[in-house]
């Protein structure tokens, strides 16, 4: 499996500065051509800062597919291009035979009572609370009408207080995996992301990160 165009990428660069070689950058790929990608000049993921490649710079990279599974390869810089007002940096494709894949460990799932909108894909609202939340998926709590069912798609916004008083709004996409009947009557909804960016995930994660903090500080 390659990585496509507007993917991301994520990479450290060779160095014989200990220092340097650990820090971590990203890049979006722009474009493609048979045996390189095109890709936007690097941040680093820490500070947000640009950093300047070079020709033959040596690259240690990966990307991260949509089942979260994380693709390693080695690449090098082959050249520059001029898009506009854009300077992109050219590097090698990677033979898909030498790559290797970690999968990404499960995110942190806290328990929660948050308020959750909704929308059905018969374009039906409803609000309901959580029991659930983490960075991969959440699971929520409502009453029996609503039609749902293993499998279906779900539009959602949830709502996220943090310690210090402010308040966020996270909308994404969930796919149903699993509905449980509860003794109530009512339906406990396990869900997973399948469509959500990482801005809105991030202040999933760092609810859930408030959370445990909380909990360990009891």
């Amino acid at each position: 499996m390659l990585p496509k165009v507007n993917q991301m990428l994520h990479y450290q660069i060779a160095s014989s500065d200990e220092e340097e070689a650990a820090l971590e950058y990203r890049s979006r790929i722009a474009d493609e051509e048979d045996d390189s990608y095109l890709i936007e000049y690097p941040l680093n993921e820490k500070t947000g800062r640009p950093k300047r490649l070079f020709l033959g710079d040596e690259l240690s990279v990966y990307f991260v597919s949509g089942e979260g599974v994380k693709h390693y390869f080695d690449s090098h810089v082959t050249g520059f291009m001029e898009d506009g007002l854009i300077r992109l940096v050219k590097i090698m494709k990677p033979d898909p035979e030498r790559m290797t894949k970690v999968q990404r460990r499960s995110f942190l799932r806290m328990p929660a009572t948050l308020d959750l909108a909704v929308k059905l894909s018969n374009l039906e609202r409803f609000v309901c609370q959580t029991d659930d939340v983490g960075g991969g998926g959440i699971s929520f709590i409502c009453d029996p009408q609503w039609n749902i069912k293993q499998g279906s798609t779900l539009e959602c916004w949830l709502l996220l207080p943090y310690k210090n008083g402010s308040l966020e709004h996270a909308p994404f996409q969930a796919e149903v995996v699993r509905i449980n009947e509860l003794e109530t009557g009512r339906k406990q909804i396990m869900s997973k992301f399948v469509a959500i960016n990482d801005t809105e995930r991030g202040k999933i994660i760092r609810y859930c990160f408030e959370k445990q903090l909380e909990y360990r500080n009891r």
